[in-house]
């Protein structure tokens, strides 16, 4: 492979590292939003101005893309002179070699349209147009959204390394590197309308899912769009949504291997005997602190192997599905036909108990 070749397709690595930069790229701050950060001044403060010069930004960044390619051939002695470039070799590198050297001079152009009149007919502000009520300016509607940002309880969401999904109170927003989608929630439905699962390897029962929701506004002139989120985040985008989210019949939500154990161990426990715990005024679950705790752990089995079974003398504490993911935490994940026959120990006595000693409250529905 001759040295050009190689060099050819290092660069267009880098060029998709720069694109989309890797985890790697991003914690070592190569990254246009790292290394031009006083440009664009912080996120947090506002929303709406630093992605709007982040958009700018990266278009003539990756206007250059092409144009640093032919110019670099050049830099690194594969072309001894410049004007070459453009008038040797053959006709398709002619094209490709002026295409480049014009692609920037358009961004740029561009850009000095976006930034006219004060961002006007940016992208983003044409967006954020079709939310204005009473002739307001799009400014109020930013104004608005950068407010919602500033608040800890948005929920942001990196569905990819370039696209992020940010909830707010009022606002869902799809964050892309030329632009920002827009939905005010009142106006909004959401689909989910897909769902895949790919496996994480050929032993394992686990794998990851993502989903395709499509969001619509019932606005005119507003341009409805999909995310792409894993199904470990749908909780948190459908708890911090206003509207309810629809789920296509078809969608079958893949559960992980310990959600599939949580359902095995409720089921498991239902046969076993009733703890009555008369008039005893429970707090709330030590674990997820959301519903009453409504098992208790209670010798029952008639152990007599190694590693006996012994007494829990600790009060309710936990509901039976925090108790299932404790259990499941404890046990070895390359043995998972062994979970229901395995021992664990209480979460704060340490007493050591199995499956048969796990008893439901009575009184107390199983959430």
């Amino acid at each position: 492979m001759s040295p050009e070749v190689i060099f050819s397709i290092s660069y267009i690595l880098l060029c998709a590292c720069i694109i989309y930069p890797p985890s790697e790229f991003i914690s070592a701050g190569f990254t246009v939003e790292a290394i031009f950060s006083k440009y664009l001044g912080s996120e947090q403060e506002s929303f709406t101005t630093y992605h709007i010069k982040k958009s700018c930004l990266n278009l003539f960044v990756y206007s250059l893309l092409p144009l640093a390619y032919v110019v670099s051939l050049c830099v690194v002695g594969y072309i001894e002179e410049i004007t070459i470039l453009f008038t040797g070799f053959s006709l398709y590198w002619k094209l490709f070699a002026t295409t480049s050297l014009a692609i920037p001079f358009f961004s740029l152009y561009q850009i000095k349209k976006w930034c006219e009149n004060n961002y006007e007919q940016h992208p983003i502000a044409i967006n954020l147009k079709k939310f204005c009520n009473n002739n307001t300016s799009w400014k109020s509607v930013a104004n608005d959204v950068d407010i919602e940002f500033r608040r800890f309880d948005k929920v942001c969401i990196h569905t990819s390394a370039v696209v992020t999904v940010i909830a707010t109170e009022n606002w869902i927003l799809k964050v892309m590197p030329l632009t920002v989608f827009v939905i005010y929630q009142s106006d909004a439905s959401l689909v989910v309308k897909e769902a895949k699962t790919y496996e994480i390897s050929n032993h394992s029962s686990d794998g990851i899912q993502y989903l395709n929701i499509e969001i619509k506004s019932s606005r005119q002139n507003v341009n409805p769009f999909i995310i792409r989120i894993n199904a470990r985040d749908f909780k948190d985008l459908r708890d911090r949504v206003a509207r309810s989210i629809e789920i296509l019949p078809n969608v079958k939500f893949h559960k992980s291997v310990i959600e599939q154990f949580v359902d095995v161990f409720k089921e498991t426990i239902k046969s076993n005997p009733i703890y009555d715990i008369g008039h005893q005024d429970l707090d709330m679950c030590l674990g997820c602190s959301q519903v009453r705790p409504n098992v208790k752990i209670q010798k029952l089995c008639e152990d007599t192997g190694v590693n006996n079974c012994t007494s829990c003398y600790c009060r309710p504490m936990w509901c039976s599905d925090c108790m299932a993911k404790w259990f499941a935490s404890r046990q070895d994940a390359d043995q998972q036909n062994k979970w229901l026959s395995s021992k664990c120990t209480c979460p704060m006595c340490r007493a050591i108990f199995c499956m048969l000693d796990v008893c439901r409250l009575g009184n107390i529905d199983d959430e």
